[in-house]
């Protein structure tokens, strides 16, 4: 494989995976009561609300103008993504859709030369790459967070996002049954 080809691997990968924790995301919330969005499982803990806000607020502000201007945007107030203020899940998906369509705007038209750009965050120079897989952590994290917190919520009623328990040996016995192949996991 070519360098060109290498990079549109990495940015096709990136976009699945980032579809990816939207998924998981999507999955988790549409589980949860409308009355739980703003519950903690502590005072210091941050509520399903809070972290959607968190997510929808650093996306907007990483992705907007990504390429041309710094990624911590002027108008961005971190400090109020941490309010627990988002009363309705109508607000609460609205928010969530907000902060990811910005990102996929973004990232989907990239081209092979803007991978030759810096990406500025707090006035530090990223490469696009670079720019990339510090947001794919960070989503990444928070999604997990959003996860574990509808699953304590749903309880019992939870529908698995990956293999359910006592399942691992027949998902793998279908796995090992097909041919190889390159795929992605998902």
């Amino acid at each position: 494989m070519n360098a060109d080809d290498l990079l549109v691997n990495y940015l096709k990968n990136t976009q699945t995976l980032f579809r990816y924790y939207k998924s998981l995301g999507d999955k988790s919330l549409a589980q949860i009561d409308a009355s739980k969005i703003n519950w903690q499982p502590s005072e210091e803990s941050n509520s399903i609300a809070i972290i959607v806000k968190h997510m929808a607020g650093n996306m907007l502000s990483r992705w907007t103008d990504f390429l041309h201007s710094d990624g911590e945007k002027n108008w961005r107030n971190r400090e109020a993504e941490f309010e627990n203020n988002i009363r309705t899940k109508d607000a609460l998906l609205e928010t969530w859709e907000k902060g990811w369509t910005c990102l996929f705007q973004a990232i989907d038209p990239l081209q092979l030369s803007d991978f030759e750009k810096l990406a500025y965050i707090r006035n530090e120079g990223h490469t696009i790459t670079e720019a990339i897989n510090r947001q794919l952590g960070h989503y990444a994290y928070h999604v997990g967070q959003l996860v574990y917190i509808c699953r304590l919520i749903a309880g019992e009623e939870w529908e698995s996002l990956s293999i359910p328990k006592g399942k691992s040996k027949a998902f793998n016995e279908e796995k090992f049954n097909k041919p190889k192949e390159k795929k992605n996991f998902i």
